[in-house]
């Protein structure tokens, strides 16, 4: 019995969402042309379950490439509306577009000159009525028996939502790597679909020295940067050589006193190398041959570019140090 009303139930649903597919239209393409004409963001508000779809769909936006917020209608009447300029658009969101706390905010919005995107399922309502576009998503029924509960209708709205998503994302190009960028504390397995160029660090942030230092000197500079490993390169920045805080201990231990070497004796020369347009799960595979937990990037001339970190790969925590 249970499984039977639960196929029911979807098969309303997916009724519902057929339902609000067949009405799109120009206003969809209004919508969307709208929302890509913004200078700042899109405002997503709603109260109660629609204020959860909403709150959803605003997270999708801002993962795929659309600055969103969500803005809770009583909050907004009580300093929230704060948030909200004037080159803003907002999405605003209710079935019945006679929400109460949702109406209280729609001639606020109207005098600061905000454009309103309103989802609703009735046409002639009070939100419909102040909006500039509005997105029909009106379902034949909803799923509860008692036709009391948003079932069908938040369905229905989550999907335009979705649908307004990936609408966004094909106009601005929004590509794979620009997702996950937006995500990086994302699985490991997306985390190393991008090239090294994209996780490695540069700058200031890189552990180098010039060959003209002392051992004091790379020691220092391999504390400073605290990532384990310190790269010594020519006035050319071509890389030589590598120290890492294995190395120094490793001659601490031999009694050597590292305030009296040169650099070349406690450098390995010739480290491993690897250029920014590898890919990263590559890059892992090298670390986990070598043992390393840190690869110099360096173009074709063995010039640094930058280095490779696998804290930068598997995220903080996630390994156990190899040297």
């Amino acid at each position: 019995m249970s499984v039977k009303l639960a196929k029911e139930v979807l098969s309303i649903e997916s009724a519902g969402i057929l339902a609000v597919r067949d009405n799109l239209g120009r206003e969809f393409e209004k919508a969307v042309d709208l929302i890509m004409a913004c200078p700042s963001r899109l405002v997503v508000t709603g109260i109660g379950k629609s204020g959860l779809v909403g709150q959803k769909i605003s997270a999708t936006l801002n993962s795929t490439g659309t600055p969103s917020v969500f803005l809770h209608p009583v909050e907004a009447l009580h300093g929230d509306l704060g948030m909200v300029a004037s080159t803003d658009v907002v999405l605003a969101i209710s079935y019945s577009g006679e929400t109460a706390e949702l109406n209280g905010l729609l001639s606020s919005l109207k005098e600061r000159n905000v454009p309103i995107i309103a989802l609703c399922g009735r046409l002639q309502s009070n939100l419909a009525q102040h909006a500039v576009v509005t997105l029909n998503v009106a379902v034949p029924r909803e799923a509860c028996p008692l036709g009391l509960a948003p079932t069908t209708s938040t369905t229905a709205t989550l999907a335009l939502g979705d649908a307004l998503a990936v609408a966004l994302l094909d106009r601005k190009q929004f590509r794979a790597e620009d997702f996950r960028r937006n995500h990086p504390g994302g699985s490991l397995g997306e985390r190393l679909k991008v090239a090294v160029r994209e996780v490695m660090l540069t700058g200031e942030e890189v552990p180098i020295v010039d060959s003209t230092y002392t051992l004091a000197d790379a020691v220092a500079e391999l504390n400073r940067k605290n990532l384990g490993a310190v790269f010594i390169c020519d006035a050319n920045k071509k890389l030589l050589g590598i120290i890492t805080d294995g190395d120094i201990r490793r001659m601490l231990s031999s009694g050597k006193n590292i305030r009296e070497m040169a650099l070349e004796e406690g450098m390995k020369a010739d480290p491993v190398a690897i250029p920014s347009s590898l890919m990263a799960a590559d890059a892992l595979s090298i670390m986990q041959r070598h043992e390393i937990t840190v690869l110099a990037v360096a173009d074709e001339g063995g010039h640094m570019e930058g280095i490779l970190h696998l804290h930068d790969l598997l995220g903080k925590g996630e390994f156990r140090f190899l040297i």
